[in-house]
């Protein structure tokens, strides 16, 4: 089967969807599948070094929208090399272009929104879901309505996705969602580089929150959960890692330092590699309170290193975790968070050791990337069978 990826941006800094497609086109490359990638990058960008097949930097677009006027000629002139497109993401133009091309040539595509249909966005940000309105009629509501599939990665995350918009028609499979193992034989080399980036932490205790600081993360709902519990432990650090997406940080410092706790958190900014996965490893717990999150990488990346995680149950995996006791859920408000981090504080040496065992069976049982790249695989099957499209071998 040959597969073509279509996204907005491979930027490491736009968040989960461009470092899952990276590991999602190595699943289908080791289950002998062909996989290039299409992007509205400006071929100049210095983030490719890390993706393992062809990619088509078709940008720069413009604006948000990353309109790119070349994208559209070139999938029309090459749609007819792959057997099927899988497009990540809504509401910018790769979305309507991939529709609009494939619509015209007959050719399949199947839909990941990763989360941009979740409602959440529609209560915190009214205005910007009424603009969204006025384009989604000719728009992304047509991107769905003709989408072969559209691939959710939970059940709860295609439940959600029904209630942003009354004008909503989707062929839709639950396919579930993943992450590559971390490197296994070089533990004690990863906390050292995180170690020796960060030697403030040293020797000491921390929660780790790793993700984009924005509002959907929770990141106020948890840096004032952590300022309640801060007395009742005051060895344990909270360390803030991720990029400052949407200039956040200054209001969460400013909130820190309301709280009286300012000297308890680390912020690293992005962390990546090595150092990256020695703070899963060094870790006590994560922690990502997040109020929407249709599925969190970040997530089963923890659970790959057997690190505990402390969620909101609107992170869309939540019951996965509960069910398999490979961490601690709550409701995404400050009351239940602050019980959900006491409750950790509470527990023994010996029942986080075997969260922290149940954390990685979960893991190899339900998140690993490629078990997850085969059952999604087996669903493009689907999609061409139904079109009388047989996938050709690739050698």
């Amino acid at each position: 089967m040959r597969i073509l990826q279509v996204i907005a941006s491979l930027d490491p800094l736009s968040g989960g969807p461009s470092e899952s497609i990276r590991t999602l086109t190595t699943a289908w490359q080791e289950l002998g599948y062909s996989v290039e990638i299409a992007t509205l990058d400006d071929p100049k960008s210095p983030w490719f070094g890390s993706v393992t097949c062809a990619v088509h930097a078709l940008g720069p677009g413009y604006l948000k929208y990353r309109y790119t006027p070349s994208f559209p000629r070139w999938l029309a002139a090459n749609a007819k090399r792959f057997d099927i497109v899988v497009l990540h993401g809504i509401y910018q133009y790769q979305a309507l272009a991939t529709r609009r091309v494939l619509l015209s040539l007959g050719r399949p595509y199947v839909l990941f929104t990763h989360g941009a249909l979740d409602p959440w966005f529609k209560r915190r940000y009214p205005l910007k879901h009424l603009k969204k309105w006025l384009y989604w009629p000719w728009g992304d509501y047509r991107v769905l309505r003709d989408a072969a599939r559209v691939l959710f990665t939970t059940e709860d995350e295609r439940l959600l996705a029904r209630q942003s918009f009354w004008l909503y028609r989707a062929k839709e499979a639950v396919v579930g969602y993943g992450t590559a193992e971390p490197p296994a034989d070089a533990v004690d080399a990863q906390v050292r580089a995180f170690i020796d980036a960060f030697p403030v932490l040293r020797d000491r205790r921390f929660f780790l929150f790793l993700s984009r600081l924005d509002e959907k993360k929770g990141c106020r709902l948890l840096i004032e959960a952590f300022a309640q519990i801060a007395e009742q432990d005051p060895g344990l650090l909270l360390v803030m890692a991720g990029p400052d997406s949407s200039g956040l940080k200054d209001d969460l410092n400013e909130l820190a330092r309301h709280h009286n706790v300012t000297d308890r958190i680390i912020w690293t900014g992005m962390i990546s590699g090595q150092a990256k996965w020695g703070a899963f490893r060094a870790a006590e717990a994560f922690v990502l309170t997040s109020h929407s999150e249709n599925f969190g990488v970040v997530v089963a990346e923890s659970l790959a290193c057997g690190t505990p995680v402390l969620i909101s149950k609107r992170v869309n995996i939540w019951r996965e975790i509960a069910d398999a006791g490979a961490g601690l859920v709550a409701d995404d408000t400050l009351e239940a968070s602050v019980r959900m981090l006491k409750e950790w504080l509470a527990l023994d040496t010996d029942s986080r050791d075997v969260m922290a065992a149940k954390a990685r069976q979960l893991f190899d049982e339900h998140f690993e990337i490629n078990t997850v790249g085969s059952n999604i695989a087996m669903e493009l099957e689907k999609v061409l069978a139904e079109a009388s499209l047989p996938s050709r071998p690739f050698s």
